[in-house]
């Protein structure tokens, strides 16, 4: 086992899938969790909550933590996380996390901070870049690109060439053909099949996909 300590940021049901990826790659030690609707010492899934996010400055420094894994099923709140630990603590490190699971080509670029789950595949070509999510059993195709901070969500599959832009999100069960491009902050909804691209901003689902409605970054998925 490395031993590389690492501080989980969160502690609810994504943490949970977060942890069972760490542990499941053994190359890091996880010290405890970090998370602000949880009192210090609550035991989740093993681990211990240390604290809330205030407290990690002093918890890197007491226990010698250079890694953290920000396990916040939110892209905009991971990102944004991400950024205020990056301001109080700039030489922290965001680890990526890989399932042994997971089927990955050899030529694909993986961002510091980005959680790949069981059972997914990537294939050749493909650049996911920091902080993405890729949930149980989703599928980047050949030549796909995830911008920052983006996500699918279990059960996508894509089609070769997909663009998903910052902070984006496909969930649940989507499908979406090849060649389109999502825009930055937009959502697919469940079950979604995406025959056409979508802009930035918007909630779209349906089969085929539409646009429902505009939506801001910080608004919850759904």
């Amino acid at each position: 086992m490395s031993n590389k300590h690492v501080l989980m940021i969160g502690a609810g049901g994504h943490a949970r899938a977060v942890f069972d990826v760490i542990k499941s790659e053994n190359r890091y030690r996880m010290v405890g969790l970090i998370d602000s609707f949880q009192k210090p010492g609550t035991i989740c899934f093993g681990c211990t909550v240390l604290g809330e996010e205030a407290d990690i400055p002093r918890i890197c420094s007491e226990l010698n933590v250079a890694h953290v894994v920000i396990a916040i099923g939110d892209n905009f709140q991971r990102q944004a996380m991400a950024n205020r630990i990056k301001q109080v603590l700039p030489i922290i490190k965001l680890i990526s996390t890989v399932h042994p699971s997971a089927v990955i080509s050899s030529d694909v670029k993986i961002g510091d901070g980005t959680v790949i789950m069981p059972g997914v595949t990537i294939i050749s070509g493909s650049s996911i870049a920091e902080g993405c999510v890729l949930n149980t059993a989703s599928s980047l195709d050949h030549d796909g690109r995830m911008d920052s901070w983006s996500s699918l969500g279990p059960g996508v599959i894509t089609g070769g060439y997909l663009r998903l832009g910052e902070r984006a999100s496909i969930c649940l069960g989507s499908v979406v053909k090849d060649r389109i491009s999502i825009g930055r902050d937009t959502v697919v909804g469940m079950g979604a099949v995406v025959t056409r691209n979508m802009p930035d901003n918007v909630l779209a689902y349906g089969a085929p996909c539409r646009i429902i409605r505009s939506r801001k970054p910080d608004e919850s998925y759904m």
